[in-house]
C-alpha cells in the first residue's frame, strides 16, 4: 500500500520547497510477542509469560532513561515514531535506547507503527506533529490490547492530556510514578523516577483500571501550595535571541570556580572580557558549562572577585524543607599541579578587588547537565518514620554543583555510600534543583568506590569494550607476515639496534629508538613509534570508540596494546619510524619517515638504562648507543633552552602529571622569562627557585590541539618549548591525537589515503574539541587521584611539615607545603581562627617577618581572636591592624595537616599554623 507525504523545508539560502515523499505500507510487519499465532517465530523478541507489556511515548524515553535501564523493566514496545523522535532530539539517549533494543536479557522491541496499514495514521488539519505523534502511539497501543487480549498492555506517559485521552479509548495508561508504584515487587524503582516541574504525576494505581481518582498528596517536585520564588524566571528565548543581537544580553558558557561555587565567570566576545557573576540567585540555576544569556549591571554594581578566602566549614546543614537562603561557602584544599591553582576559574590579569564587568543569567541558551549524573552522598539528617519515599538533599563531591532534592525510599541505607544522582528539572520555587537517584558506588571512604567516583566525576569510560570493538582486534597469536615485509612502503629495520626505555612493569610499550655512526662519520637517530593506525582503520567500532575515550584508561583493547602493537624486545612488530642524519654536535642534516618493521633488541626499564650509562666497565653496543643517545639528548636540550625555552617545575608528588604550557606572545619575551626565572635565587632559601618556576608555570596557557587550517601560522608556536611547530605522535596506543597525526602523516606521504574526516573542517574542529576536553579531564582525573591518595595517607594521622606562604587574602593565607605537593588555606580572622589555628601551640602561631635586608625572620605572638586584618595587594602581604602580625607571600611557615570530614561526607585536608620551632630542623627547607 503506497502512501504519499509532503512537507515544506526552508534551504539555507531562505527558499521555501515542497518535499514529497512515497510512504510504503505493510500489513506483515510483526508484533515481536509469542502469544501473537502470526508472529514468525525469528522475530519474537518479548516473553510469553511476562505479567504484561509496555508502551512507552517519547518523552518517558528522554526522560526517564534510567528507569527503563533497570533490569526489572522488561519486555517494552518501542513505536518506530518513538525511535525516530529520540534519534532527532538527543543522539545520547538515542545511543542508549539501541542498546536496550539490542538486549536479548531486556526484550525491548521495536515496532514499525509507521510503515504498518493498520496503525499508520495521517496529520489532521490544525493538528501539531507532537499531537499527531501521541495520538499514533495510542492507535500503536490499541493495536496491541486488540492482537493480544490475553496480555495486559500498559502505556506509560507522564503527559496528563495524552493520558486522559488513552484513558477515554479504553486503554490502560498511566504515568511512570504510579506504574513504579505497582511494582512493588522492586520499591527501589520510584527512586528511579525523573523528577519534571510541570508534569502531572498525580495519578495513582486505580488509573490503571481506566477509573478517575481524586489527586493523590504531593511528593517530589510537585508542591501542595504555591512556594515563594527563590529565582528570577529565565527569559523566553525569542526574547533572549533578539536581545543578544541588540547586545543588550552577552552569550557565553559559565565557569564556575571550583573553590567557591558561588562566584563564576562568563566569556563574552560582545563585551571583551569575562563577565563576573556573584552568588547562586544571579547564576539563577546556571550550572557550570552551562551556554546562558547574562544581563549585565549597572556599573555602580560591578563589582571584583572575592579578596577572601571562602569559609572553612561553612556549607550549610539546611534542612530538606528549609529553603530560605542560599548556603554559605566552603573552603577545599586541593592537590597543586602545573596551570592549576585554588583560584583556577577566575581570570587572572588585575587585582582581586578591580571591579570587573558584572552581570546575572537571565535565561539558558543551552543545559550541560551531565547525562552521566554527578557523585556524591546524602546529607545527615534525622531519620524519619513511615515505609515511604521522603525527601532529602544529595551533596554532590565536586563543590561546584548545588545541593540536588531527591524522593527515595532507600535513605537510611544510603547514608553511608556514595551513589550517582541525575538533575531532572530546577524550577524558580526551589533552592536546589531536583533529580533521581542512578545507582550506589559503594561505602563512603572505600579506596575502590572513591576510585569510581574520581572517573565518574571527570568522564573517564572504563566499561568493558563491546564484541564489536573486539572483532576488529586481528587473532592472536599475531605475527609478521610476508605480505607485510613484500610491502612497498614498509621498509625492513630488523637489522637495526633498536631498543626501548619505560617503567618497570611497561607492557604496551608505544615507542623505541636506535642509533647508529654512519661511514661519513654522521650519527644516525631513529625513534620508531609502534603502528596502531595498520589495525586501527577509520569508520570501524574500534575506532568510533577509541575517538570516544581518547585517552586511557583503555583507549583500545589490550590484546592489541599489550601484544600485536607492543614494542617488545626479540620480537617483529610493525611500527611508523622517523630516522634523522645528524652531525656529533646534534646538526640536523636529514630527516625521513617511513613505514617499518622493527626488531627491538632490548625493552629496558629507566633503572637498567641509566646503570648502563653509569657503568663505565661496559662498552657493549646497546650500552655505547644509549650514551650516545644520552649525549645528543643533552645537546638538543642546551640548544632548546639557548632558543628561549622554559624550565618549569612542578611539585613532586607520587603520580606523574604531564602538563604542556605556552602562551602566544614573543620569543624574545620567552628569553627574557627563562634569564629571569634562573635568577630568581635567595641564597638562605634553597627552595625559592623551585617555588617561582612552579608558580610561572601555573600561569602559562594551557597547549591545546587544533587543526592547522583553524589559525594562522604565528599561533602555531610552541613557546613553553621553543619550537615552531609541535605535536603528538610517539604514544598512539593511548592517545587518540598521535592516531590522527599518524593518519594525516602517512597519507602526506602517500602511504595510505586521506581519512574523510579529515576533510571537514567543522568535524576536526569538533574532533579537537573534544580531544581538549578528554585531555583536560584525563589531567583532572590524575590529580584527584594524588587527592584521594593523600587523603588516605593522613587518614587517621597528623603531621607537620614546611611550607611556603603562595597567596595571601584579606581573611588567611594559601600555603604550599613541597613536601607532599598540597596547597590550601589557612584562616586568620574571628570565625576561621579556632578551626585553623592550633590550640595545642599555646596559642600561639608562627608569624614570618621580613626584615630590611629581604630575609626572611622568624618571631611569635599572641593569636588574638580579635585581630583583624588588612590586604595590601601591591605588597602582597595581610597585616593586622596593629601591626603585630604581618604575612607575605614566599615567607616560611609550617602547618600541622590532618583529614576533616565536612557535612555531607566530604573529606578534605586542613592546615594549622603552627610553631615552626615545633618542626624538626631536618624537616625544615633552608
Amino acid at each position: 500500500m503506497l502512501q504519499s507525504r509532503s512537507f515544506v523545508k526552508k534551504t539555507k539560502k531562505g527558499k521555501v520547497l515542497k518535499v514529497v515523499r512515497e510512504h510504503y505500507l505493510r500489513d506483515d510487519i510483526y508484533s515481536g510477542s509469542p502469544l501473537d499465532p502470526e508472529c514468525d517465530q525469528d522475530a519474537v523478541k518479548l516473553s510469553a509469560s511476562a505479567p504484561h507489556y509496555l508502551i512507552v511515548d517519547t518523552n518517558i524515553v528522554l526522560q526517564q532513561m534510567d528507569f527503563l535501564e533497570h533490569q526489572a523493566v522488561t519486555d517494552v514496545i518501542i513505536m518506530s515514531v518513538v525511535l525516530e523522535e529520540v534519534k532527532h532530539r538527543n543522539q545520547s539517549i538515542y545511543q542508549r535506547l539501541r542498546t536496550l533494543c539490542a538486549s536479548d536479557t531486556k526484550r525491548f522491541f521495536v515496532f514499525a507503527n509507521e510503515n504498518h496499514k493498520e496503525t499508520y495514521i495521517k496529520q489532521d488539519p490544525g493538528e501539531t506533529p507532537n499531537d499527531r505523534n501521541d495520538r499514533a502511539i495510542r492507535v500503536g497501543t490499541a493495536w496491541y490490547a486488540q492482537r493480544l487480549p490475553q496480555m495486559k498492555i500498559y502505556l506509560l506517559t507522564n503527559d496528563a492530556d495524552n493520558r486522559r485521552k488513552a484513558l477515554g479509548e479504553q486503554l490502560d495508561a498511566m504515568s511512570v510514578q504510579a506504574y513504579a508504584k505497582l511494582r512493588t515487587d522492586t520499591p527501589e524503582l520510584l527512586d528511579l523516577v525523573a523528577q519534571f516541574g510541570g508534569q502531572d504525576l498525580t495519578d495513582d494505581p486505580m488509573a490503571v483500571d481506566g477509573q478517575s481518582s481524586a489527586p493523590v498528596a504531593n511528593s517530589g517536585n510537585q508542591r501542595g501550595a504555591k512556594r515563594k520564588r527563590v529565582y528570577d524566571e529565565h527569559r523566553p528565548m525569542s526574547d533572549i535571541q533578539n536581545s543578544i543581537k541588540s547586545g543588550t544580553y552577552h552569550q557565553g558558557a559559565l565557569r564556575v570556580s571550583r573553590f567557591n561555587p558561588f562566584e563564576g565567570w562568563v566569556g563574552s566576545e560582545s563585551v571583551g572580557q569575562d563577565i563576573l557573576i556573584s552568588g547562586r540567585i544571579d547564576m539563577n540555576r546556571a550550572l557550570d558549562g552551562d551556554v546562558v544569556a547574562v544581563e549585565l549591571l549597572p556599573e555602580s554594581q560591578w563589582r571584583g572577585a572575592s579578596a577572601h578566602l571562602p569559609q572553612a566549614d561553612a556549607e550549610s546543614t539546611t534542612g530538606v524543607e528549609e529553603e530560605d537562603g542560599d548556603d554559605p561557602e566552603g573552603g577545599h584544599i586541593a592537590q597543586v599541579a602545573p596551570g592549576e591553582h585554588l583560584d583556577d576559574a577566575l581570570p587572572q590579569d588585575g587585582a582581586l578587588g578591580n571591579a570587573r564587568p558584572t552581570g546575572k543569567v537571565v535565561g539558558i541558551i543551552k543545559r550541560n547537565w551531565r547525562t552521566r549524573g554527578y557523585c556524591g552522598s546524602l546529607q545527615p539528617q534525622e531519620e524519619r518514620g513511615g515505609r515511604g519515599a521522603q525527601g532529602v538533599l544529595f551533596c554532590p563531591v565536586e563543590r561546584r554543583f548545588p545541593k540536588i532534592r531527591l524522593q527515595t525510599r532507600q535513605a537510611a541505607t544510603l547514608m553511608d555510600k556514595r551513589m550517582v544522582v541525575v538533575i531532572d528539572s530546577w524550577q524558580a520555587d526551589s533552592m536546589y534543583p531536583a533529580g533521581h537517584y542512578v545507582r550506589t558506588l559503594g561505602v563512603i571512604g572505600d579506596k575502590e568506590t572513591e576510585t569510581e567516583v574520581l572517573l565518574i566525576e571527570n568522564d573517564i569510560n572504563t566499561s568493558p569494550f563491546s564484541p564489536a570493538v573486539h572483532a576488529c582486534v586481528p587473532p592472536l597469536p599475531w605475527s609478521v607476515t610476508q605480505a607485510d615485509l613484500a610491502d612497498p612502503n614498509r621498509e625492513d629495520l630488523r637489522h637495526l639496534p633498536i631498543c626501548s626505555v619505560d617503567p618497570p612493569g611497561c607492557k604496551d610499550i608505544d615507542d623505541a629508538l636506535h642509533v647508529r655512526e654512519l661511514p661519513s662519520g654522521n650519527v644516525e637517530l631513529g625513534v620508531h613509534i609502534a603502528d596502531v593506525t595498520n589495525f586501527l582503520l577509520p569508520m570501524t567500532a574500534m575506532d568510533d570508540e577509541a575517538s570516544i575515550r581518547r585517552r586511557r584508561i583503555d583507549m583500545l583493547p589490550k590484546p592489541l596494546t599489550e601484544d600485536i602493537c607492543s614494542l617488545r624486545s626479540n620480537v617483529e612488530r610493525l611500527a611508523f619510524s622517523a630516522i634523522w642524519e645528524m652531525t656529533q654536535d646534534a646538526q640536523v642534516l636529514h630527516v625521513r619517515f617511513t613505514k617499518s618493521v622493527i626488531k627491538s633488541q632490548a625493552a629496558l626499564t629507566y633503572a637498567e638504562a641509566q646503570s648502563r650509562i653509569d657503568d663505565e666497565r661496559l662498552h657493549d653496543t646497546l650500552s655505547m648507543n644509549l650514551r650516545t643517545m644520552n649525549r645528543i639528548a643533552k645537546i638538543l636540550r642546551k640548544q632548546r633552552t639557548a632558543r628561549g625555552a622554559l624550565t618549569l617545575a612542578s611539585p613532586e608528588v607520587k603520580f606523574e602529571i604531564d602538563t604542556e604550557t605556552h602562551d602566544p606572545l614573543d620569543v624574545g619575551m620567552y628569553q627574557t622569562l627563562a634569564a629571569s626565572l634562573d635568577e630568581a635565587v635567595r641564597p638562605e632559601d634553597s627552595y625559592f627557585n623551585k617555588l617561582i618556576r612552579i608558580m610561572a608555570t601555573r600561569c602559562m596557557t594551557q597547549a591545546v590541539y587544533f587543526g592547522s587550517g583553524e589559525v594562522d601560522p604565528p599561533d602555531y608556536l610552541h613557546y613553553g618549548l621553543a619550537a615552531p611547530l609541535y605535536t603528538h605522535f610517539t604514544s598512539p596506543i593511548r592517545r587518540y591525537a598521535d592516531v590522527l597525526v599518524h593518519r594525516l602523516l602517512a597519507a602526506s606521504l602517500g602511504l595510505a589515503p586521506l581519512p574523510e574526516s579529515a576533510r571537514d573542517r567543522a568535524g576536526v574542529h569538533a574532533l579537537t574539541d573534544n580531544l581538549n576536553t578528554r585531555h583536560r579531564n584525563a589531567q583532572m582525573a590524575g590529580r584527584a587521584s594524588v587527592e584521594l591518595h593523600t587523603l588516605i595517607f593522613f587518614k587517621d594521622r597528623t603531621i607537620i611539615a614546611d611550607a611556603r606562604i603562595t597567596r595571601v587574602r584579606a581573611n588567611g593565607l594559601i600555603l604550599f607545603v613541597p613536601k607532599y605537593g598540597i596547597e590550601g588555606p589557612v584562616y586568620l580572622t574571628k570565625k576561621e581562627s579556632s578551626k585553623n589555628q592550633d590550640s595545642r601551640s599555646s596559642n600561639h602561631v608562627q608569624a614570618s617577618t621580613t626584615a630590611s635586608n629581604g630575609t626572611t625572620a622568624d618571631s611569635q605572638s599572641a593569636s588574638s581572636s580579635q585581630d583583624e586584618f588588612v590586604l595590601d595587594e601591591d605588597k602582597q602581604m595581610v597585616m593586622s591592624k596593629d601591626g603585630r602580625r604581618s604575612y607575605t607571600v614566599f615567607d616560611k611557615a609550617a602547618v600541622r595537616i590532618s583529614v576533616e570530614e565536612t557535612f555531607g561526607h566530604r573529606r578534605h585536608l586542613q592546615l594549622m599554623l603552627v610553631d615552626r620551632s615545633t618542626l624538626p630542623v631536618s624537616e625544615q627547607m633552608s
